[in-house]
């Protein structure tokens, strides 16, 4: 596909049947102007085996498979091949709501001069996440920014000089990168990226 709104980016790593749950929720968006790009970051499980017919079935997907490097790098791997006019993330363990897009695509297109979006979630599961300054120390997610409901305009993410390579908090970091840039940012409410923390293998994404 040439050109789409959106290049929504999925990374995995042995998720199979989460990241079915997630690529559904795609597939049932109110907005059908995006392409989505799968990063398999090293998965031994049915990944392949799952992910191969369905962009055989629908050509806005795409498949990419890389040894484990770990999420920040599948996300850059997804960034380098996005041909959208804002790229998105959506975690394998993660979803979205039917009207996810359109709420973010109809707010671009009257302010086009935002850079960067994020925000509008709902949790299942924990609230809380470890501190990035002290990892002993819980905090909630209210005060922390959320990857996975990030949208940036594809032709400033070069401003930000990759995705920040952390053992967790990388979120956070890249938010913070945005700040300091001088990208034009905005937080929407529309709790419409569902980040689940109700599973063993959920990661703790966000921190501000």
């Amino acid at each position: 596909m040439n050109n789409p709104f959106f290049t929504v980016i999925v990374s995995t790593f042995n998720r199979s049947s989460l990241l079915q749950r997630a690529i559904s929720s795609l597939l049932k968006q109110n907005d059908k102007d995006w392409e989505c790009i799968i990063v398999d970051d090293g998965s031994q499980d049915d990944t392949f085996a799952y992910c191969i017919p369905l962009c055989k079935q629908d050509d806005r997907f795409s498949y990419v498979y890389q040894n484990n490097l770990g999420p920040a790098f599948a996300r850059e791997t997804g960034i380098k091949l996005a041909n959208g006019r804002y790229v998105t993330f959506l975690d394998s363990d993660d979803e979205y709501e039917p009207d996810h897009l359109t709420l973010r695509k109809r707010l671009l297109i009257e302010n086009p001069f935002i850079d960067f979006l994020y925000g509008g979630y709902k949790v299942i599961g924990s609230k809380f996440v470890p501190d990035i300054h002290n990892p002993n120390k819980l905090i909630s997610l209210d005060n922390c920014v959320v990857g996975g409901t990030f949208f940036i305009k594809k032709s400033v993410i070069n401003k930000l000089g990759g995705i920040p390579k952390l053992e967790y908090g990388e979120d956070a970091k890249l938010y913070q990168i945005a700040k300091k840039v001088g990208l034009i940012i905005k937080k929407v409410e529309f709790p419409t990226y569902i980040y689940h923390r109700d599973h063993e293998i959920s990661r703790t994404k966000g921190y501000l």
